[in-house]
């Protein structure tokens, strides 16, 4: 390091005890070649002394990896917004840690001391780019690979993923080498090679392959990689069209398709800052369903066409398609959310589910809401419904039905009409405090009873019911679902018993039926689809793509990490068949079980939802 930048290197030009080349103290530095510019004067005469023009800068895009140089540190994070003043290029940065050492940082950083890429900083110790696996005298990778970098490789068995956790020289090979820890566990040892350790890892993962036969993990690497090209032609494409670009329709995953697209390690939507809550909503709204997909497609507002657009180009259609989506994706929705004013904090900070999908349907999309409830003759409307019981209640542990049906008798409450898609919220205090140890899923939802208008059947006899009674609601004789309906007949010989002589049933309004009424009317049912769930203000997912009581698969956006503060999560989907297993449980046998002995990640479910998704396969194809 030389001039100004004299004093601000690492060592004297010894690497590991060995000397590489010679300088002064602290003014050797070691980096990746592939990050080196050369430095090019105007002119080579020493008399006449001139600045090196600043050299052509990387092409920046929200949502790039960045490294940022601000008075005597350094640091790394992810391009939020592009911005003018006065002349000058500034760029606001998401930092990985703030001045103060946490996360979720934020600066505004002049483009000329930003560099599009992550570079060795002094603090080297507290990187995610373990130098010590790095022998510098060994020829770097022409695309830039170095250790931590995500690569693919083709072996016999096909491409196989995986980590560089080593690069260097073996024993006995005149090539250099790079050690592998595979993602799928197709290795041969734990970082050995001929019981030699070079670096560690799990049993089973580590593979050692020639460094060069290393590619950039194509999954992700390459979209990332070829942003800065394909990203200002796409926009200035829609732009020029008004910003409705071509629409491109990708399925929802199907069963069948889900071990091949969805399952694994980097699958799903990766998270980054505090951004579970929306990777959650997200993954299970879209993943496997396709019952508000109708938000992607409809007329909006051109101010509001860009985040329409990220929605379905950026995260959406990628997640069907390559059951990935890179974190960078949804901090570009995220802070195009911000622009608009709704939060100042929605790129750094936790917010609801619940909120984040408001702002998207009502205020972004202007979504119709998906939910019409009527309450003494006048309807309300809503995007969710928040489930509130009465302290009398007498649940303990209770199914998503016997919830909604308590919430809605103890509100006064029935369904102006079927939902295609039921966002139902679960009775908590708070988000740390739960009402129940456990909640049952209800794979189905019977609505029947809950609907204002058309035909009800007798609780009794199966006949046509003509009355309502809320005061057998409760009434432990009857069963523990369902509100009580009842034909005159059989009103009549229930509220003959002297307990409930008191009683007062309500006459419902009977629609009018021709002669051959069936005696079992059509049952209005909405199907379980997926599941938040919330731990320690973390928030999960599982869906249920399949009609199987075991076809239930486990998303994690931040499942694990690489390196520390200047790494980036590792988002997982995993089958979770165990959930079945507790599904065909007895309520007595479920309510011994003991939570942190439950296999696999049940508990998480049963225990810890926050959030039930549920979809009406009929309604939903035509809304």
């Amino acid at each position: 390091m030389e001039g100004a930048d004299r004093g601000k290197g690492q060592c004297d030009g010894t690497y590991k005890y060995k000397t590489i080349f010679h300088c002064k103290k602290d003014c050797g530095v070691f980096a990746p070649f592939s990050r080196v510019r050369p430095v090019v004067l105007s002119s080579l005469s020493p008399s006449v002394p001139q600045a090196a023009p600043p050299a052509e800068p990387d092409h920046l895009t929200i949502g790039d990896r960045v490294t940022f140089f601000l008075d005597d540190h350094s640091g790394h994070g992810m391009v939020m917004d592009l911005e003018e003043k006065d002349g000058n290029q500034f760029v606001h940065i998401s930092t990985d840690t703030d001045e103060n050492g946490k996360r979720g940082g934020e600066v505004q950083v002049p483009l000329g001391c930003v560099i599009k890429g992550e570079v060795l900083s002094a603090d080297s110790e507290h990187m995610d780019t373990d130098t010590s696996s790095m022998d510098p005298t060994v020829d770097t990778h022409p695309m830039g690979l170095g250790v931590s970098s995500l690569v693919e490789v083709t072996l016999a068995s096909g491409n196989s993923y995986g980590t560089i956790r080593w690069i260097g020289s073996l024993p006995g090979r005149e090539e250099t080498m790079a050690g592998l820890e595979l993602v799928d566990g197709i290795g041969v040892s734990d970082g050995t090679f001929k019981r030699e350790r070079f670096f560690s890892c799990p049993p089973g993962r580590a593979l050692f392959v020639k460094l060069l036969s290393c590619r950039p993990d194509s999954r992700f690497q390459n979209a990332s990689a070829n942003h800065s090209e394909t990203t200002p032609k796409n926009e200035a494409a829609e732009t020029a069209h008004g910003g409705t670009g071509k629409l491109e329709t990708v399925a929802p995953i199907s069963m069948e398709q889900v071990n091949q697209v969805l399952i694994g390690r980097m699958k799903g939507i990766q998270g980054h800052c505090n951004s579970c809550y929306m990777d959650a909503a997200l993954f299970s709204l879209f993943s496997c369903s396709s019952v508000l997909d109708s938000i992607l497609f409809k007329s909006t507002e051109p101010r509001d066409a860009p985040i329409q657009q990220t929605l379905l180009h950026d995260i959406v259609n990628p997640l069907r398609s390559k059951g990935f989506v890179e974190g960078r994706q949804i901090m570009k929705l995220r802070q195009q959310l911000q622009k608009h004013g709704y939060s100042h904090s929605f790129t750094t900070e936790e917010k609801d589910p619940e909120e984040f999908l408001t702002v998207i349907m009502h205020h972004i999309l202007a979504l119709e809401p998906l939910l019409k409830l009527s309450a003494g003759g006048k309807v309300q409307e809503s995007y969710c419904y928040q489930i509130f019981l009465d302290q009398n209640h007498s649940l303990v542990l209770p199914t998503v039905q016997q919830l909604l049906e308590h919430s809605f008798h103890s509100a006064g409450l029935k369904l102006a009409e079927v939902p295609s898609c039921l966002i139902l919220q679960m009775p908590r205090f708070g988000k740390k405090f739960k009402m129940f140890d456990k909640i049952i899923p209800s794979l189905e939802l019977d609505i029947t009873d809950l609907l204002s208008e058309g035909p009800q059947q007798c609780v009794m006899c199966g006949h046509l019911a003509h009355e309502e009674c809320t005061d057998c609601f409760k009434d432990p004789v009857f069963s523990q679902t369902g509100f009580k309906l009842f034909c005159r007949t059989c009103s009549s010989q229930v509220h003959s018993h002297p307990q409930r002589r008191s009683h007062q049933p309500t006459t419902l309004e009977t629609p009018l039926l021709g002669r051959g009424v069936p005696r079992v009317l059509a049952r209005d049912k909405l199907e379980l689809f997926a599941v938040l769930c919330i731990e320690t203000s973390h928030y999960v997912s599982f869906i249920k793509p399949g009609p199987k009581s075991q076809d239930w698969f486990f998303f994690d956006s931040m499942a694990d990490r690489e390196g520390e503060r200047d790494g980036f999560n590792i988002p997982q989907v995993q089958p979770c068949p165990e959930v079945g297993v507790y599904l065909e449980m007895s309520p007595v046998e479920l309510a011994n079980q003991v939570p942190r002995d439950m296999k696999g990640v049940a508990k998480r479910l049963f225990c810890d939802a926050y959030m039930y998704l549920y979809q009406s396969t009929s309604m939903c194809l035509y809304r």
